[in-house]
Order: C-alpha cells, then sequence, then structure tokens
C-alpha cells in the first residue's frame, strides 16, 4: 500500500491514537501480511463511539484484537483498522458471572474464573485468541461452545449506538453468529457454577496438555484452518486428499495436526491462502464436499 487514500489527517479527532501506514500482518499469529492504511486505538469506550459517530460511512472500518485466527492479505487494509488496548481487556467476577472485555484473552478469561472458583468456563484456556473473536465466531473446544455459557454481550454499531445481545439474538450456530460485520463487540457477561478451585485448574491443566500433544502451538500458527462439515472430521478429509504436511511457498498444513497451517518463516499471505484453496478443491473433487474456512481471510492482495 504505498499510495494510501485515507490519512489521519482526514478523520475526526480523538483520544486514542491514529498510526498511518501502519504494519499489521507481522503482529498477528502468523506472522506475515500487509499494512493498515490508518491503524486507530481509541482511549475507551466513549472514545471508540465517538469515532464512529463521526466517521463518514465511505471508510471502511476493520476490528481486530489478537488476529490469531486470521490472514491479513499482503497488500494490507484500506480504510481504518481498529486495535483495542488495555481498556477493553478487563475480566470481573461477581457470584458465578464474569464480565469480561472484548480484547481479553480467552485463556485469562478461563484461568480467573477458574482462581475464583467458577467451573465451565475452562474450555476457553484451548482457545487461542480473545473474548471478540469467540463471540464473533461461537468459539468452542472440547464440547463446549461460547453460546453454551453466554449470557449476554455488548456490541457497537457503525453509527456508535451500543446494543446489547443475546445468545437467541445472534442466532449462535456451529463456529458461525448472524450479528451484522460492522458490529464491533466489546464485552461479554457468560455464566458457570460454583466449584473447587483446585478441581478447574486441573481441567485446566488437562487441556492444555491435550493441546500441547495434538496442535502445533508452538508454531506460526492459526488455529482450525477449517470448520467440521457436518457429520465430518476435516482433517480425516484433509488427510484422505494428501494435505498433511503438504506446502505451498513457506506455508505447510501441519503433520501434528493437518488442519492448522504453519508459516514456516517465509510464507506469505498469498501462500497461506492459495494452500487452503487448494486443500479445498482436492476435497471439493474427491468428496462432493466444499470446506468453509474458520481462519478469517481480509485485505488487499499484493
Amino acid at each position: 500500500m504505498t499510495n494510501p487514500q485515507i490519512r489521519s489527517a482526514e478523520l475526526p479527532p480523538v483520544r486514542g491514537r491514529y498510526t498511518d501506514n501502519a504494519p499489521l500482518g507481522e503482529s498477528g499469529w502468523f506472522k506475515c501480511g500487509g499494512k493498515a492504511e490508518v491503524l486507530f486505538k481509541p482511549a475507551d469506550l466513549l472514545d471508540l463511539q465517538d469515532f464512529l459517530k463521526n466517521t463518514p460511512r465511505e471508510i471502511p472500518v476493520h476490528i481486530f484484537g489478537a488476529l490469531s485466527n486470521t490472514i491479513i492479505r499482503d497488500g494490507g487494509l484500506s480504510g481504518v483498522t481498529i486495535r483495542l488496548g488495555r481498556e477493553f481487556a478487563g475480566i470481573e467476577v461477581d457470584g458465578e458471572t464474569v464480565k469480561a472485555g472484548a480484547l481479553a484473552l480467552d485463556a485469562n478469561v478461563a484461568q480467573v474464573a477458574a482462581e475464583a472458583g467458577i467451573g465451565g468456563l475452562e474450555f476457553f484456556s484451548g482457545i487461542p485468541g480473545t473474548i471478540g473473536g469467540a463471540l464473533r465466531m461461537n468459539a468452542g473446544c472440547y464440547g463446549t461452545e461460547t453460546k453454551d455459557v453466554l449470557v449476554s454481550c455488548e456490541a457497537i454499531d457503525r453509527n456508535g449506538n451500543i446494543h446489547t445481545l443475546s445468545p437467541a439474538q445472534m442466532h449462535m450456530t456451529y463456529r458461525h453468529t448472524e450479528v451484522p460485520e460492522d458490529f464491533i463487540f466489546v464485552s461479554a457477561t457468560f455464566k458457570g457454577q460454583k466449584d473447587n478451585a483446585d478441581n478447574v485448574l486441573a481441567r485446566i491443566v488437562e487441556i492444555k496438555v491435550k493441546r500441547e500433544a495434538s496442535q502445533p502451538i508452538r508454531e506460526k500458527t492459526g488455529g482450525s484452518t477449517f470448520a467440521n462439515p457436518e457429520g465430518k472430521k476435516v482433517w480425516e478429509l484433509i488427510d484422505a486428499v494428501g494435505g498433511r504436511g503438504l506446502k505451498v511457498g513457506g506455508a505447510v498444513m501441519s503433520e501434528k495436526h493437518c488442519n492448522f497451517m504453519i508459516n514456516e518463516g517465509t510464507a506469505t499471505s498469498a501462500d497461506l491462502e492459495s494452500l487452503g484453496e487448494e486443500l479445498r478443491k482436492r476435497v471439493s473433487d474427491k468428496f462432493g464436499i466444499t470446506l468453509r474456512w474458520e481462519i478469517k481471510r481480509v485485505g488487499l492482495s499484493a
């Protein structure tokens, strides 16, 4: 993006911080991808609301948390990319409920709940990324999904208005929610059940051990690449078409878990996306099944 069309000087005044032509992809878990024309880190919730209210609708606005399951294409992102700061990462416990900001790491929510003697949220310790992302995709693992423990969440629309949403209003299904794309999640409230803290912490350790044994969590990866088709295990489909260890440029499907893409160090975002599309073609050709990306892919091709 050598000639960005948007500059921070053209945007409404904020109390947070704008950065022009900001590195973005390299701060994600895949460690590759392009830049943001403008990166905006709001000072707080009110600053974010004011920005959205006062920014012309024709300017594209994107939102990201930890970039744990996102490919930023090599050409970067036009418009304004919002990265929430620690003001949105708080975690509060009240009885059997836990309220967390959208930037709170899933694993931290599980840990805080466990230490407070709240069970039922430990599955979050096995999900990479933030609560905002978990809400957007109804993230889950080991038999529990976000919708199973969600009481309600707050989101801001493109006009800066706050909405309180229930799981029913969000129509949460497997790795999917029907919430408008331009809604920005800012917080969520979850309900667990009272339990012995040591027992909950022990279950978190079990989940960590399972992940370590079965997933390439120490690599430059982004979690599951594709969602499981109904009645099928996606890794088995990928394995059956020669996907385990398959390479495109510097991108490779993990030998340990072949539904995980890895940047071996030199991969471009185009390599990662091409690898995924090759697998989708092979599975479609052999089984007549169209794999659905679980990894989010955004931005412009280089």
